[in-house]
């Protein structure tokens, strides 16, 4: 018997104003799983992301988190029910330090239960106690992008979305955040992450999405993808050879 989705979208449209950007998407997630969606810029990756947590308009579509509906939940229910999101770019708050930005992830929380989250995160990334008194601004994009992921991670999420997390990162910093998601599995969180770095997303990925035009155009276990050369050539800007890692 097939294990229940973690995510099932079915027909999905969603956008900003009169008309989706994302259209007819359909997608399952299965427990443990890492997806990779992938497509050309202004494919409606991160718009497909931003309605999955309830922060855009739904125009249609069913949306079931463990087989309960939740499309018409706003995104504090969601993220009650077990799902995260740290969506492009920075989204910490600078002029706090990393103490206080662990603090306030965990604000939901009752104070014993929030001690012991905080504590399970600087356990799982040894950067939070090396900066933990430091600024979140003095800290290089891929300190501030694991940060961001703790603080995610720290309310026990069972599904975590996450945009572009190598974006503007190092190579090391990029390997390390790369490596840090995929031991998510480890910890039973399944997880949906769209990813302009095409061959490092992937290779981390156990399935992926190729999106174009507001559409999903393809759907299949990451490596297929990575090689699929229609793919590669078409939408993902190049033979995976000629990827960064």
């Amino acid at each position: 018997m097939a294990a229940t989705p973690v995510l099932s979208i079915q027909n999905w449209a969603c956008g900003y104003l009169d008309e989706p950007i994302v259209k007819d998407f359909s997608f399952d997630l299965e427990p443990g799983k890492i997806a990779c969606i992938v497509g050309s810029n202004g494919a409606g990756k991160s718009t497909l992301l931003r309605s999955l947590f309830g922060m855009i308009k739904r125009f249609s579509g069913e949306l079931r988190f463990f087989d309960q509906p939740i499309e018409n939940m706003p995104a504090p229910r969601r993220m009650a029910m077990g799902m995260s999101f740290v969506p492009q770019g920075r989204c910490n708050f600078p002029y706090l330090t990393v103490e206080e930005n662990m603090e306030l992830a965990t604000y939901t929380l009752p104070k014993a239960e929030a001690a012991i989250a905080v504590q399970a995160q600087v356990e799982k990334f040894d950067i939070l106690e090396r900066k933990w008194k430091d600024r979140a601004s003095n800290l290089s994009g891929g300190e501030q992008q694991i940060v961001e992921m703790a603080m995610a991670l720290a309310v026990s999420p069972r599904l975590l979305l996450i945009d572009e997390p190598s974006l503007g990162l190092s190579p090391k910093m990029r390997t390390d955040v790369f490596a840090k998601i995929k031991s998510l599995a480890d910890d039973d969180i399944s997880v949906i992450m769209v990813e302009q770095n095409v061959r490092g997303g992937l290779n981390i990925s156990d399935v992926a999405v190729v999106m174009d035009l507001g559409r999903k155009i393809m759907e299949g276990s990451a490596s297929e993808i990575l090689n699929d050369p229609r793919i590669s050539s078409v939408f993902l800007g190049g033979a995976p050879k000629e990827q960064a890692p």
